[in-house]
Formats: C-alpha cells, sequence, structure tokens
C-alpha cells in the first residue's frame, strides 16, 4: 500500500511503515484507516521529531491485549463506531500537547471495556448447519467465521407401524433468522440416502412439520426438509421412514375373504347341478315358494283333480255298462 505521508521526510514515512505492519495493534488496524493512526502520532511527536519509535511502540504496548480479540459479527459497526471516537479523542489531547504514553493507555482500558461489554458471541450447536447467529469477528486477520459444520444433518431414522401416523418435525438446536424462513420438503422413495440426485419435491408440502397418515409401504425411504433464509439454505434434515407390522385387521380379514372366495369359485362351478325340489320340500321350505312354483303347484294341483275326475266318471260309465 502506498504511504500517505510526505516522501521528502523519511521519520514519518519509517513510522507510518511500523505502524501499519505492527500486528498487535489487531482490532485498532481493522477499524482505524491508516491516515488516522499516521496523523495521531504525528500530531503528538512532530512531523520533524526523532521520537517517532517511541509513539509506535506506546500504541503497540497500549492494545496489545487486543490482539487475538474475537466478537459478535453483528457487533462490528458497533466496535467501528467506538473506535472513530477514540480517534478523534486522541487527536484532541495530541493537539493539546498531552503525553501520548498516557493517552494510548487510557484509549486502551477504555476500548476493552466497551469490547467486555458487546454482546457475547453465541457458542456454535453441533453437529451440522450454516449458524450465522454464531459467526464471529477475528481482530487477528480482520476476518469472519463461521462454524465448521455441514449443511447436512445425519439421517434420522423414524419406525412406524402400517397404518399409523408417521410425523417429521423440521427443526434443528440453534437459533434461526426470525424473518424470511421457509420449509421445503423432497422424498427419495425405498432409499436411505443423503444424495440430493435421488429427491423429488412434494407438492404443497410446506412449514416445519410434516404428517402422514396412514403409513403405506409405499412411504418408505427418505424424507429431506431443507430450512432456507432469503434463498439461502440453512440446514438440511433427513428422516427415514420405515415401515413395518402386517396390515390392519379390518384389511387383513378382506383379503383372507376374497381368497376364499377365488378358490370357492372354480370347484363350485364344476359341482353345480338343476335343482328339481319335489312337493315335500317346497312345503317344507316357504322360502322356496317364489311365484314361479306357486303358478306351478297350482298347475299340479288342477291335472290331477282333472284326472281324479275322468277317472271316476269312466269307471261309474263302464260299471253301469254291465248291469
Amino acid at each position: 500500500m502506498a504511504l500517505l505521508a510526505p516522501a521528502s521526510t523519511v521519520p514519518s514515512a519509517l513510522l507510518a511503515l511500523s505502524v501499519f505492519g505492527a500486528s498487535a495493534w489487531a482490532c485498532l488496524l481493522c477499524f482505524t484507516s491508516y491516515n488516522e493512526r499516521l496523523q495521531i502520532c504525528q500530531t503528538f511527536t512532530g512531523l520533524e521529531s526523532p521520537r517517532p519509535g517511541e509513539c509506535e511502540e506506546a500504541f503497540t504496548d497500549a492494545f496489545k491485549g487486543l490482539l487475538d480479540t474475537e466478537i459478535n459479527y453483528d457487533e462490528r459497526s458497533h466496535l467501528h463506531d467506538t473506535f472513530t471516537q477514540m480517534t478523534h479523542a486522541l487527536q484532541e489531547v495530541a493537539t493539546a500537547q498531552g503525553s501520548f504514553r498516557v493517552a494510548f493507555l487510557h484509549a486502551a482500558r477504555k476500548m476493552r471495556k466497551v469490547i467486555s461489554q458487546l454482546k457475547e458471541v453465541q457458542a456454535c450447536v453441533p453437529p451440522c448447519g450454516l449458524q450465522e447467529v454464531a459467526r464471529r469477528f477475528h481482530c487477528r486477520g480482520c476476518y469472519s467465521t463461521v462454524c465448521d459444520f455441514p449443511l447436512d444433518c445425519p439421517v434420522q431414522d423414524v419406525t412406524v407401524t402400517r397404518g399409523h401416523q408417521a410425523m417429521f418435525s423440521c427443526t434443528v438446536n440453534f437459533q434461526l433468522p426470525t424473518e424470511e424462513i421457509t420449509y421445503s420438503w423432497k422424498f427419495a422413495g425405498g432409499l436411505r440416502t443423503q444424495d440430493v440426485s435421488y429427491f423429488r419435491d412434494i407438492p404443497r408440502a410446506e412449514g416445519y412439520l410434516a404428517r402422514i397418515r396412514p403409513v403405506q409401504p409405499t412411504h418408505r425411504g427418505t424424507f429431506s426438509c431443507v430450512i432456507t433464509h432469503d434463498q439461502r439454505p440453512l440446514a438440511r434434515l433427513y428422516f427415514f421412514l420405515n415401515v413395518t407390522g402386517p396390515p390392519p385387521r379390518g384389511e387383513t380379514e378382506l383379503q383372507v375373504t376374497f381368497r376364499k372366495v377365488l378358490r370357492w369359485a372354480p370347484r363350485e362351478a364344476e359341482m353345480t347341478e338343476p335343482w328339481s325340489p319335489s312337493l315335500g320340500e317346497l312345503l317344507a321350505r316357504p322360502e322356496a315358494l317364489t311365484p314361479g312354483n306357486q303358478c306351478l303347484l297350482a298347475a299340479i294341483v288342477a291335472l290331477a283333480s282333472a284326472c281324479v275326475t275322468l277317472l271316476a266318471w269312466m269307471f261309474f260309465r263302464w260299471y253301469f255298462s254291465d248291469s
């Protein structure tokens, strides 16, 4: 980076280089500019002063305790504002010809107190997920990190008896953002897998809770829930549903009856014969006296009566003819 001090001023240039390269300044390097730091020491010591090294050493010693400081990522702007106020205060002290050693120690103590009062960094919650609430900012290097966990959570095994209810809760142990959270569900039939290429979207499946009832053998497989914040995935949960047990009793009885009918039909077809009930069977079984059978019975009675009358007439005619 180019030095902003006048090129003709060698002591100032050396001071600027040493101030910029001092790793012990840590948080100070992250939240103040090069020009601000340079101007503070120049104001305290003067452009032509032979004491730039003393100012640098005092600055280094004062802020050495902030080298490995880590803060909540959301507190960066607050800390930046505090450092800005600190540089203005140091400029005022330098203009008033104050002692830079005393000023730096006072500023460092105040900064450590402010940092101690910042919102604490939340701990990482294993085993998975992009946990933005646990993101932390590192003063050594001026960068941020999140928990080193995979996006995919371990598969949870769920065993449900056929015909009962299965329920999956798409929840995680870490805190989620309060807005713009969406849930999408997918299914990989017959497989226990985390390979996203096997999954297919489940239409109209929304919300963190999924329920299946009644569970059937076709539901066996892996269900996946993706938690998204502002179109950015935060976690993928997996539930392997294993369906066990016999079918429900009612279904079993129906299947048994159906099989009996199938086994019975061919043999009955071969053994079936026309039924010709006798008069005694008709009289003994009222359910056999259908309208057709009643007409047939009346005709038989009429015919029998006619035959008896004819036989009686022929007998009397023969008897009297001989007399």
